[in-house]
């Protein structure tokens, strides 16, 4: 009954649900993505929904922050992209790998340095390194975000 709910809402809240991610992303093919990926993910958790208002609300609520996630995954750009311009002499660019070692060499734990590495450079989820390290996904991305920003400081304070 409750999966009857979750796609009577999403029937009839689709073009507001579209709507909702369409002012998030910038293209309508990712809100169309996200729009179908929120209705998957909330159709095999099963919630126990008591009426199809309330499917259209955690409807809403998932695309919303389904959209949120997208638009930051797109912002986001590799560290060394920040550092050094592709455009660049060599020399430039080996300089600003330098920095940017020396700066991961020293401002960071050897928690966060192990989980930058892996994920910028090793290419590895976020699931996979916290599966490494037993830790809590959640744990990992926040020590990545950590990292990060102690990075853009230490370069900020630099310049």
């Amino acid at each position: 009954m409750a999966q009857d709910y979750l796609t009577e809402a999403f029937i009839r809240f689709r073009q507001k649900l579209k709507s909702i991610s369409g002012r998030i992303l910038p293209d309508a093919e990712g809100a169309d993505d996200v729009l179908q990926d929120a209705f998957v993910r909330l159709w095999r958790k099963q919630y126990p929904l008591k009426s199809e208002k309330e499917a259209g609300a955690l409807l809403a609520r998932t695309v919303r922050n389904a959209s949120l996630n997208e638009r930051r995954k797109a912002r986001s750009v590799p560290l060394e992209k920040d550092l050094a311009d592709e455009a660049s002499p060599p020399e430039d660019r080996e300089a600003a790998y330098d920095q940017m070692r020396r700066k991961i060499e020293t401002e960071l734990t050897p928690t966060q340095r192990y989980i930058l590495e892996e994920k910028e450079y090793g290419g590895r989820t976020l699931e996979s390194i916290a599966r490494e390290l037993k830790m809590e996904p959640a744990a990992v991305r926040m020590q990545l975000s950590r990292a990060r920003k102690t990075l853009r400081n230490a370069l900020k304070d630099e310049r």
